[in-house]
């Protein structure tokens, strides 16, 4: 496919989705509905241009405001119930549909945990400081958990193996979804909203927003919260990163070990940002591994 194309639709990218993660994604709308909390006029959804794209290694999708997900399962004989609801980066601006959302639903796939990729809005709408996280995803990303929950038997997912994981942007919004899920954003919409919006765990892969913006600190963004109830975290970061810091998940660590919720922090040398769950010969692309394993020893891949 081109990347170059400039208004190709979202429909089309999924007729061609990346074989890695499955020929045929069932891809289901985020809500029944007029999406909560949204405004703004952002103009057709679409991939942007190579020009325009904030880097060239991956398809960057913007201008979403139709959230939805799109449900890719793994093989029969590999499934093991489990299911992570993917959250590609993109700095709350654009989305990185196959770097951070495709082709880690392919890895997760081939462990036997379904892969649930996000489209969440984007780009930031009018008034929203780019400084700060913006707060409409964090409504679609309560919504997908429930989503995904309600429809767990039907997609053979056990409803207590739903998990959350996100990169760069996304894995704040991991974050924040794993803490938030005792302060829904929104007002029920429906049934579905009466399931639970509690990942039973996450994982935040490079991720930015934890501390506050232009503040020489180590201690987390004050709206950054763990409380009683919030399930294992699984944290990865390079000391190179030159967008985020490893200081956003280190200090995400220790506030989790001060609330006594087991989780676990991996800080690798070299890597920099953005390198999703693609093999290079950096021991950074072995965090896939590390976290099957966490995965397997929470008892996720039973």
């Amino acid at each position: 496919m081109c990347i170059s194309a400039r208004f190709l639709t979202v429909s089309f990218l999924f007729l061609i989705a990346s074989p890695l993660a499955g020929d045929s994604p069932l891809i289901l709308p985020v809500w029944p509905g007029a999406v909560p909390g949204d405004y703004g006029e952002t103009g057709p959804e679409r991939i942007r241009s190579a020009e325009e794209n904030p880097t060239q290694t991956a398809i960057w999708i913007t201008n979403v405001t139709r959230p939805t997900i799109s449900v890719f399962l793994p093989e029969e004989s590999k499934n093991t119930g489990a299911a992570v609801i993917i959250c590609p980066g993109g700095g709350y601006w654009n989305l990185a549909w196959d770097l951070e959302g495709e082709e880690v639903a392919g890895w997760l796939n081939s462990i036997g945990v379904a892969g649930i990729v996000l489209k969440y809005r984007v780009p930031r709408r009018p008034g929203q400081p780019e400084p700060e996280p913006a707060p409409g995803p964090l409504l679609d990303a309560q919504r997908a958990v429930s989503l995904v929950r309600s429809r767990a038997s039907e997609w053979g997912i056990n409803s207590e193996r739903i998990g959350i994981m996100g990169f760069s942007a996304g894995g704040h919004l991991a974050v924040m979804t794993a803490t938030y899920f005792d302060r829904r954003s929104y007002e029920p919409q429906d049934a579905i909203d009466e399931t639970s919006c509690r990942p039973n765990f996450a994982a935040a892969i490079y991720p930015g927003y934890l501390l506050p913006e232009d503040v020489d600190t180590d201690v987390l963004a004050p709206y950054i919260r763990t409380p009683e109830g919030t399930p294992p975290i699984f944290l990865v970061h390079t000391f190179d990163d030159p967008e985020s810091g490893p200081q956003h998940s280190l200090a995400m660590y220790l506030a989790l070990k001060k609330a006594n919720v087991p989780s676990e922090l991996h800080i690798y040398p070299k890597g920099g940002h953005g390198y999703g769950v693609r093999k290079t010969d950096l021991p950074v692309s072995n965090w896939p591994d590390h976290c099957a394993a966490w995965l397997k020893d929470l008892g996720m891949l039973k």
